[in-house]
């Protein structure tokens, strides 16, 4: 039986924990207006979450809708009052290790030490793997169709007690899920914005990364959120894990896959990439897919256009360049990027 913890929520109500939990909080967002409100009283701020925790008070304030367009266009909702924040980094402060001790090693998605880049170095290692055993590669690639809209709140607060035994943080947990739904799906889905989804989305697949490295004893699996995949040397014993796979997703999670969910040979002749984490992926390269490309190009004119108007400054730009430069480093893709940057010019309008 999986150990139980209790005795949680007096460390994550210490005004010390919530202080931290505001310095964590603050990253990135100095210049907003709801933390410069929340800094205008810091002490009083805290002291006044600490005691709705304490008594059984708090709730979980609501929730701006906008959208995004990258990788692709969605409705996101994140937390408006910047004390929800507080509260979500202070309650992730104390549980994220209690899963990250149980998450299986190829679980790549919003972990320390994880990511895109590591994902797909080990995928490309289990794929030489493969072939050098046994001179074929087929993948099975899932999607989990429209992930965080189906998860169920009642299996979700079930996963959380079978390690959480502290009632008066459950309770808190439970607010925080219950302070968001689907539109017409009450009780179901969780806001892609909260720093707790990530987590909880985690914690939800756990239960079939278990399954399919345990009990299906499969050996190249892995995991990025709701994209996976597995590979063999089997194209057959695939597509019987495939229809597995997806009874077991149905039967104990409400889950369907989308679509794009196939089994395939990976090959340069006879054959394509594996399209995962951003990249087209073979056994020995990669490369960035054109889809991430686009998207490149496009956030570099958003850029030029927000340092015309005064809305980004050139540090900000800098550093947005760079994490788009690092990723497509590692996906053979840098002539492409530096002409684009070369051909971009920064100027303030007149």
């Amino acid at each position: 039986m999986a150990k139980t913890y209790t005795g949680l929520f007096e460390q994550i109500i210490t005004f010390d924990a919530l202080y931290q939990a505001y310095l964590s909080a603050r990253k990135g967002k100095r210049k907003s207006w709801a933390c410069r409100h929340f800094e205008k009283d810091l002490e009083g701020n805290l002291i006044q979450l600490q005691n709705e925790l304490m008594w059984g008070e708090y709730r979980t304030g609501g929730y701006r809708y906008f959208l995004v367009h990258e990788p692709k266009t969605r409705q996101v909702a994140a937390l408006q009052d910047f004390r929800d924040r507080v509260v979500q980094h202070a309650i992730m402060a104390v549980i994220e290790p209690i899963w990250e001790s149980r998450f299986i090693s190829h679980s790549y998605a919003c972990r320390v030490g994880k990511g895109t880049h590591a994902g797909a170095s080990q995928v490309q290692a289990m794929m030489r793997e493969c072939l050098r055993k046994h001179g074929k590669l087929y993948a099975l690639k899932a999607d989990i169709r429209k992930y965080f809209a189906s998860i169920n709140h009642a299996k979700l607060k079930l996963l959380l007690r079978k390690r959480i035994a502290d009632q008066a943080l459950i309770n808190v947990l439970d607010n925080i899920i219950d302070s968001y739904s689907e539109h017409g799906r009450p009780e179901q889905g969780l806001p892609i914005g909260n720093l707790t989804s990530q987590l909880f989305a985690n914690i939800y697949l756990d239960d079939f990364d278990q399954w399919i490295k345990c009990r299906r004893q499969e050996r190249w699996y892995a995991r990025y959120m709701d994209d996976w995949v597995v590979l063999s040397h089997d194209k057959q014993h695939l597509h019987a894990l495939r229809l597995d796979a997806e009874r077991w997703l149905g039967d104990n999670l409400a889950l369907e896959t989308n679509h794009k969910t196939g089994v395939f040979p990976i090959a340069h002749q006879c054959g394509r990439g594996l399209d995962f984490l951003g990249y087209h992926l073979w056994p020995d390269r990669r490369r960035l897919r054109k889809a991430s490309l686009r998207r490149f190009k496009r956030r570099v004119r958003k850029l030029q256009r927000d340092y015309a108007a005064g809305t980004a400054n050139l540090a900000d730009i800098h550093q947005q360049l760079n994490s788009m430069i690092a990723h497509a480093r590692h996906g053979d893709a840098m002539p492409v990027i530096e002409k684009t940057l070369n051909s971009a010019i920064f100027r303030r309008a007149a």
